[in-house]
C-alpha cells in the first residue's frame, strides 16, 4: 500500500545520519511531463494572475507583501492566487493533464 523511498541527499549537504524514509501513496506518476498528454482529459487552465503571483512568490522570492505592491492588489489576493496555481499545477502533474494559461 505504502511504498518508502530513501531520499538521495544528505541534508544541507553534510554527511551524518540518513534522513527518514518518505512514504510515497501515489500508485502511478507519469515520468515525464508533456504538454500534450496522451489521454484525452480536460486541462487545467491558469489565469494570467495565478502565473504572475507564483512566478513573484516561488522564482523570484519575494514576500506576498512585495508580490502584491507589484500587482497592485492585497496580499491575501496574492496568497490565494499563488495557493489556486500551486493546486492547478499540481493536479495537472498528477493526472497528466494539458495546462493552458490565459485563457477559458
Amino acid at each position: 500500500m505504502f511504498e518508502h523511498r530513501w531520499r538521495r541527499r544528505h541534508r544541507d549537504g553534510h554527511t551524518g545520519r540518513r534522513p527518514k524514509p518518505v512514504i510515497i501513496t501515489l500508485k502511478e506518476l507519469p515520468e515525464k511531463f508533456e504538454p500534450t498528454p496522451k489521454r484525452s482529459t480536460d486541462p487545467i487552465y491558469l489565469e494570467l494572475a495565478e502565473v504572475e503571483a507564483l512566478k513573484l512568490v516561488e522564482l523570484e522570492k519575494l514576500s506576498f507583501e512585495e508580490a502584491a505592491a507589484r500587482m497592485n492588489i492585497s496580499r491575501n489576493t496574492v496568497w490565494r492566487l499563488a495557493k489556486s496555481a500551486r493546486e492547478k499545477l499540481a493536479k495537472a502533474i498528477i493526472e497528466s493533464k494539458e495546462i493552458i494559461i490565459g485563457q477559458e
